[in-house]
């Protein structure tokens, strides 16, 4: 009777996982031959480590991201001017903690979504969170956000994310009023969060895109600040990658 009641006040203090523990530890004799403490310590990193995963599955879910990407799986033997060292060093996180941003940049099909992703999640697992769009469709809900009257929330909510991914960035030019809504959006994230865009676009060409001169210098005197840059180039991945693909020579 005692055990039950024990079991049954974990669940009430939802420590479902240290419920679960002490039942397989009751049905398991090799547990008799530990010490309360050990056992007792074994219960709470079940408990921390079915709480993180939960937490994970969240971030995860919440981010939206385009790939299941990792950074373990990355390509880094065909060449396209990505740099192993960086992108480790990238994965550890410390751009996000100091609120720095990352452009990944190249023409289509080198890879610059999945990496993206792959560094998004990178720093969801360390316990941030993060947002994918892609940059049409950034426009498109701020546009609608503005007949609807959402338009102050749906900033307010995108400025707490702390990794946003825009892809697709300035896939087309931008209209004044899109590059307003730009600007305030990095404005709301300049060394607060950390932005991740992907552009086919060098960056030399950025503000041309934007249109409005002045509000093309805002944004990008905000956004090049502390700016990590990675240079794609190279062949689409997809042709190098195909199993129909016949290489000469």
């Amino acid at each position: 009777m005692l055990n039950n009641q024990t079991i049954q006040g974990l669940h009430s203090l939802r420590l479902g996982a240290m419920a679960a523990g002490l039942i397989s530890q009751r049905q398991s004799a090799e547990y008799q031959m530990l010490d309360f403490e050990e056992r007792l310590g074994m219960l709470v990193d079940q408990e921390i480590t079915e709480r993180e995963n939960r937490r994970l599955s969240r971030l995860l879910r919440a981010a939206k991201l385009r790939h299941d990407a990792v950074v373990s799986d990355i390509d880094f033997y065909h060449q396209r001017g990505l740099e192993r060292s960086q992108v480790l060093s990238l994965a550890e996180g410390s751009w996000i903690s100091h609120h720095h941003n990352l452009s990944v940049v190249g023409p289509t099909g080198t890879g610059k979504t999945y990496l993206a992703c792959a560094l998004a999640r990178a720093g969801i697992e360390k316990g941030n969170s993060a947002l994918y769009l892609r940059a049409p469709r950034m426009f498109e809900l701020l546009e609608l956000s503005r007949l609807d009257g959402r338009l102050q929330s749906l900033r307010a909510s995108w400025s707490r994310i702390e990794i946003l991914v825009i892809d697709d960035f300035l896939i087309r030019p931008l209209t004044a009023s899109s590059a307003g809504d730009l600007l305030e959006i990095i404005e709301d994230r300049a060394g607060a969060r950390s932005t991740i865009l992907t552009s086919q676009l060098p960056i030399s060409n950025w503000h041309q895109a934007m249109g409005d001169e002045t509000l093309a210098d805002s944004i990008l005197d905000r956004l090049t600040q502390n700016l990590h840059r990675i240079e794609l180039f190279g062949e689409s991945m997809r042709k190098v990658k195909s199993p129909d693909r016949v290489d000469a020579g």
